[in-house]
């Protein structure tokens, strides 16, 4: 019953850990519990509903139905089987399997877990109804999330479905974009409150830009996406969720800064001013400009994010490329908190500023640093 509270776990970055714990503090989850790379929490089917719209720095909300410990494969097996499957799906239904394994010393690989789970599951249909359900790994009724760790089991329906960093808006890209709920996490790490000017000097297709108005404005970031998992599970209640999609909605807010979003690439330019469009976010100015031949236009405090090229096979000076960054924002952007992600931690010695700030974060698989220039003229700090 949607009144019941139960346990989810909310899939997120190395990193982002307790950012995504403010986010569930704030939104009303209980008993909220900080993991590696996820958090757990309790809700009740709506807060389920509502942390797939509302939360920022999420991929995935987990729901566990079942945790053992095995010591065989047939323990594991028969743990799976045990669990009343008949609840979630129907004979018709199609189903999917995703294990993630650590430190097993019965599993030595994923796809068997996923495999040895599979079995259990059809070998349950069958002999309760003579009949299995079918596999389907592209689009499944239910979607099925198995974490092994030594012999400690957890399985988990996933109420998401795609990752949540699948907004709905950004339909054209470029060869890199940056991560939807990377974009999310970092802006909000740098504690921006939508309180100033927001700049982003190398806006590539609009994804920190759009991110940024989105928190600014106070609107979910996952109220245009296309579908959710749940929204095929047995349970699923259209009128509890069009309630809570219509609360999460009536708490946009007004915005009374400007942000701003500039690319040397004119159709770079172009794909963002169109992903814009799509996120229906009007308050966001984009321009065609090269950030070293630009000045800040105004003497009031603002927010810079730089999420620059650091890819050694870009045939670019790579360091003097970093140091024209370092030598624009001394010069050209007093009064300016600046934030940049890289995952060139050779380059960032060339930036000749004094950083406030280092986080280590991980942009895809490459190890990267969030790092935060405070500029003000006169500091000592920024003096090379």
């Amino acid at each position: 019953m949607s009144n019941q509270n139960f346990k989810m776990i909310a899939k997120t970055f190395y990193g982002f850990e307790n950012i995504l714990c403010d986010e569930l503090l704030k939104l009303g989850a209980q008993k909220i519990k900080k993991g590696l790379r996820s958090v757990s929490f309790y809700g009740d089917t709506g807060f389920m509903y509502k942390s797939n719209l509302s939360l920022r720095t999420a991929l995935k909300i987990l729901k566990p139905i079942k945790e053992f410990k095995f010591n065989d494969l047939d323990a594991y097996y028969e743990s799976i089987k045990s669990i009343e499957w008949e609840k979630y799906m129907d004979i018709d239904s199609s189903f999917s399997i995703n294990s993630v394994v650590f430190h097993s010393k019965i599993f030595n690989n994923s796809k068997f877990t996923s495999l040895k789970a599979k079995d259990a599951i059809v070998d349950r249909f069958r002999s309760l109804f003579g009949r299995r359900p079918n596999v389907n790994t592209l689009n499944p009724e239910i979607k099925i999330e198995i974490h092994v760790n030594k012999s400690f089991c957890t399985i988990s329906l996933d109420s998401s479905g795609e990752s949540l960093h699948k907004r709905g808006y950004r339909k054209y890209n470029s060869t890199a974009p940056i991560n939807e709920v990377l974009a999310a996490g970092i802006i909000l790490m740098s504690g921006w409150d939508g309180k100033s000017d927001f700049f982003d000097v190398m806006c590539g297709t609009g994804t920190i830009l759009i991110e940024a108005a989105m928190i600014a404005k106070n609107i979910a970031p996952n109220l245009n996406r296309p579908s959710f998992a749940f929204e095929k599970w047995k349970d699923w209640n259209e009128t509890l969720y069009e309630t809570i999609e219509d609360s999460v909605k009536s708490k946009e807010i007004d915005y009374k800064f400007r942000i701003i979003g500039f690319d040397i690439s004119n159709s770079m330019v172009k794909k963002a001013k169109k992903n814009i469009e799509i996120s229906e976010i009007e308050i966001i100015e984009i321009y065609k400009k090269d950030f070293f031949d630009s000045k800040k236009y105004s003497d009031v405090e603002s927010v810079l994010f730089i999420n620059p090229p650091y890819n050694k096979r870009i045939p670019i000076d790579i360091n003097l490329f970093y140091k024209k960054i370092g030598d624009t924002l001394k010069n050209n952007y007093d009064k300016t908190s600046a934030w940049i992600i890289t995952a060139n931690l050779e380059a960032i010695k060339s930036i000749g500023l004094k950083s406030s700030t280092s986080i280590k974060l991980f942009n895809a698989q490459l190890e990267s640093r969030l790092l935060s220039y405070n500029i003000y003229s006169g500091s000592k700090k920024n003096k090379n």
